[in-house]
């Protein structure tokens, strides 16, 4: 199935997790695919797992001169873009006793003022008719515990979608999100946890998810491509769950 055949679309965060796994599956949906990081050695290891034609710009969504750059160098090099996923953020958990202003600085940085930006400066570079999908969470609807600045950012972004979505229904552009559950991803060993804190983290989570199992990134990344293509016509403004249930049984 090629739905996506010709067009450009961009992953931020695609070099890894759930962002690399949705990368693979656009392209593999014919799309032109542009993938973003940090890390320039994870990137070109992206790279060559994704694809040929697969264009890395190393970019930092926390700082706004790196979005500008990432959509100069797009335009130039592909041109409008049709799919933009907001995925790039980052996970760090601490109960509220806990808390410090460093760890809400560098949460909110990323995962709010870095997708809100992400968002609005694509907007001259984004076709009319495009698709917008930006990550959420399950834990935005959730009362997890140590997740209290977390759960806050995504949120946010959960309310960036119905805010989008609303304000560009007059360009045909269709803006959603993703809410994953728990998802086996290296995120687990960016937390700050321990390894015994993880594996603990991990049994007692998937206790709580009804399908009993922790779910795949190739499984988040199915929903984004649907999402993403013309399967989706009439959907906007939505927050489609991958959780196993987690968030409505």
């Amino acid at each position: 199935m090629h739905r996506l055949e010709g067009k450009v679309a961009v992953v931020t965060g695609g070099n890894s997790g759930i962002g690399l796994a949705t990368a693979k599956r656009l392209h593999e949906e014919g799309a032109r695919v542009v993938i973003t990081g940090r890390d320039p050695r994870t990137l070109d290891a992206a790279v060559s797992a994704i694809g040929p034609g697969t264009l890395a710009v190393q970019s930092d969504v926390s700082k706004l001169a790196d979005i500008d750059r990432l959509f100069s160098v797009v335009e130039s090099k592909l041109g409008k873009i049709d799919v933009l996923f907001a995925n790039a953020g980052i996970a760090r958990f601490a109960p509220y006793s806990a808390s410090e202003a460093g760890l809400f600085d560098e949460l909110f940085a990323t995962n709010v003022k870095g997708v809100y930006f992400t968002l609005q400066k694509s907007l001259p570079h984004l076709n009319d008719g495009a698709s917008v999908i930006l990550n959420t969470s399950v834990v935005a609807s959730k009362g997890t515990e140590n997740a209290g600045i977390y759960a806050a950012t995504k949120a946010a972004v959960r309310s960036f979608a119905r805010t989008a979505a609303t304000e560009l229904q007059g360009r045909n552009i269709r803006v959603n999100a993703v809410a994953p559950g728990p998802i086996a991803t290296p995120i687990f060993g960016r937390t700050g946890l321990t390894q015994e804190q993880i594996e603990g983290f991990q049994a007692g989570i998937t206790a709580r998810v009804p399908m009993r199992r922790i779910g795949r990134a190739e499984e988040v990344a199915s929903a984004v491509a649907f999402l993403a293509s013309d399967d989706a016509s009439y959907i906007t403004g939505v927050e489609l769950n991958v959780d196993g249930g987690m968030a409505n049984l």
